[in-house]
C-alpha cells in the first residue's frame, strides 16, 4: 500500500468531492482518480460512491478512514519527533479565525513569526465562518465556542467583550441614547441574521430583546466600518474599536462577554510548525490581554 495514496484517501474524504480535493493537494483531478483507483485495488475493496455531485465513503471506506487516520497520526508523530528543533522549521500552516480577530489582531502580528522562521509559511483565513479541524480546513482553528466534538484539542485564548459603539458624527446628528429602549429610535448596524455561524454570536437579544438593524452585515470588519462612518449604532468588538479616531462607547454599562478557543487535531498537536504557531498566537494574546477588555 503507498502512503501517498493513502493520503489521497484521505484528502476526498474529507473534502467530499475529487475536484476539491485535487485543488487542496496541488494535483490534477484525474491523477486523484488514478491514487483511488490504485488503493481501491491494493485493498480489494470499494472506499467511494462516485457521483456528480461528490464521493461518499462507503462501509468499506468508512472502516478504512479510521485506519488511515491512525496511519496519518503515526506519521506526523514521526515527523514531529524528526522537527522539534526550532530552527529546523518549515512547511505551510493554515490559521482559520474570525474576520475581526483574524484581520485586526492577528494579521499585523503575525509576520514577526515568518521572520524568525524562514522556512515556514503562514496561511491567514480571516472569514467570518467556522472551519473544520477534523476535516483539516485548517491546521489552527480559533473559535469563539469550545468545540464539543472530534478528536481535537482546545485552549481558552481570552475573554473579550463587546459594546456598543456610534461613530461621533452620528450621535451629534441623532442624539445619544440614555437607555436601551432608545435604541428603537436609532439606525441599528448588526449582523445577517441567517449568515451567523455560531450560535454564540445572536447577542444583540442581550442588549435590545427586539434588537432590529436597519444595516446588516456579515462580517464584523464590516460592521466596524459601518459604524465608523456614521451608519448607525453597532454592538463592537472593543479590541477593534479601541482607539478609532471618531467612535464613541454608548451606553457603556451594557456590555457583552465572550471567549475566544484555539483548537488543532489531537493528531497534529505535537507537530512542530503546528505547535509553535500555536504557542506563538497564545503569547500574542498573553501580551496583549488588556486590549480585549
Amino acid at each position: 500500500m503507498n502512503w501517498d495514496d493513502v493520503r489521497v484517501f484521505l484528502a476526498v474524504a474529507r473534502a467530499g468531492q475529487i475536484l476539491a480535493a485535487s485543488r487542496r493537494l496541488g494535483l490534477n483531478h484525474a491523477t486523484v482518480g488514478r491514487r483511488l483507483d490504485a488503493l481501491e485495488a491494493a485493498l480489494g475493496a470499494k472506499l467511494f460512491d462516485r457521483r456528480p455531485n461528490g464521493c461518499e465513503t462507503t462501509r468499506e471506506g468508512a472502516d478504512f478512514l479510521a485506519a488511515a487516520e491512525r496511519m496519518e497520526a503515526e506519521m506526523l508523530t514521526a515527523r514531529a519527533s524528526l522537527g522539534r528543533s526550532e530552527a529546523q522549521l518549515s512547511g505551510t500552516v493554515r490559521i482559520g479565525a474570525p474576520d475581526g480577530f483574524g484581520t485586526a489582531f492577528l494579521a499585523p502580528r503575525l509576520g514577526t513569526l515568518t521572520e524568525r522562521h524562514p522556512g515556514l509559511t503562514i496561511q491567514l483565513v480571516p472569514v467570518p465562518r467556522a472551519f473544520s479541524i477534523s476535516r483539516r480546513e485548517a491546521d489552527i482553528a480559533i473559535t469563539v465556542e469550545r468545540p464539543a466534538q472530534g478528536r481535537l484539542v482546545a485552549r481558552r485564548l481570552v475573554t473579550y467583550a463587546l459594546g456598543l459603539y456610534a461613530a461621533s458624527l452620528y450621535l451629534d446628528r441623532f442624539g445619544r441614547p440614555e437607555t436601551a429602549a432608545d435604541l428603537r429610535q436609532h439606525r441599528l448596524v448588526g449582523h445577517v441574521e441567517d449568515l451567523v455561524y455560531s450560535p454564540s454570536l445572536h447577542y444583540a437579544g442581550e442588549i435590545l430583546a427586539d434588537w432590529q438593524s436597519r444595516f446588516e452585515i456579515s462580517s464584523a470588519l464590516g460592521q466596524t466600518e459601518a459604524v465608523a462612518a456614521g451608519a448607525g449604532i453597532g454592538i463592537l468588538h472593543a479590541f477593534m474599536a479601541a482607539g478609532r479616531p471618531g467612535l464613541e462607547r454608548v451606553l457603556p454599562e451594557r456590555e457583552i462577554r465572550r471567549e475566544y478557543w484555539l483548537t488543532t487535531h489531537e493528531t497534529a498537536r505535537d507537530l512542530a510548525r503546528i505547535r509553535t504557531v500555536a504557542d506563538f498566537i497564545a503569547e500574542l494574546v498573553q501580551a496583549e490581554r488588556a486590549l480585549f477588555g
